[in-house]
């Protein structure tokens, strides 16, 4: 069924913006608005931690994680990515976005922490693309992917995830149990040589990818998942 009845019947070759140019202009202002308002604020030359999440919900380790980057690497920043949902888990239980970014803002309480629903704004499902796009798009910036030592142990199960290691530095958080399985998964051996040593790791953002450090030293170990309720609510 079409949602234009009424509208009369489109001539051949016209398009939407032809036949209502106001609609289409106030559209593309909206878009370009809402895009500028999920690009954090950036000066080039930055150097900008990014942490992709369902931040379902946010947390203390999300917040803990994000300064001890910053310290480590000597950041600028750390964007918080709220995605609208992960490939790799079941959505069923994910709260609604917004309820979840501005859960985030509140639990980040710092300014150097921004949080950010771009990937719903241009349409990512994917972190290869959002990095893609960043690149692009902020190209004067010196972009660092920051995860767990949980998410190492199943990178190699991430859709390109090759092509991610070698846009980016990856900066690994120690997440003890987890230090073992996630140094001895595929990822993490195929990209061994690749390794910085801890030391090093304020060097990370000028290094050319792939590159990679594993920071031990944080000692806050929570999660998103034991902080829901069996029924997908969040614990108070």
């Amino acid at each position: 069924m079409s949602n234009s009845a009424g509208a009369g019947p489109r001539q051949h070759g016209e398009s939407e913006q032809t036949r209502h140019p106001g609609q289409a202009l106030k559209a593309a202002s909206v878009a370009s608005q809402s895009l500028a308002h999920d690009i954090p604020v950036y000066t080039n030359g930055m150097r900008i931690g990014l942490l992709g999440g369902s931040f379902n919900p946010p947390h203390l380790a999300h917040r803990a994680i994000s300064l001890f980057a910053i310290k480590r690497l000597k950041l600028d920043r750390v964007w918080w990515l709220v995605t609208p949902g992960n490939p790799l888990k079941d959505n069923g239980a994910l709260r609604e976005l917004e309820e979840r970014a501005q859960a985030a803002r509140r639990m980040a309480a710092d300014p150097r922490i921004d949080v950010t629903c771009l990937e719903s704004v241009i349409g990512t499902r994917y972190t290869v693309e959002t990095i893609t796009y960043l690149r692009r798009r902020a190209s004067g910036l010196r972009f660092v992917w920051i995860m767990g030592a949980d998410n190492l142990a199943q990178l190699h199960r991430w859709q390109h995830w090759q092509r991610i290691t070698t846009q980016v530095p990856i900066a690994v958080i120690d997440r003890p149990p987890q230090s073992f399985r996630a140094l001895m998964a595929p990822a993490a051996q195929a990209l061994a040589r690749y390794r910085l040593p801890e030391n090093e790791a304020s060097r990370l953002a000028d290094r050319r990818p792939p590159a990679w450090v594993f920071l031990t030293g944080l000692k806050l170990n929570l999660s998103s998942t034991g902080l829901r309720n069996p029924d997908g609510s969040w614990k108070t």
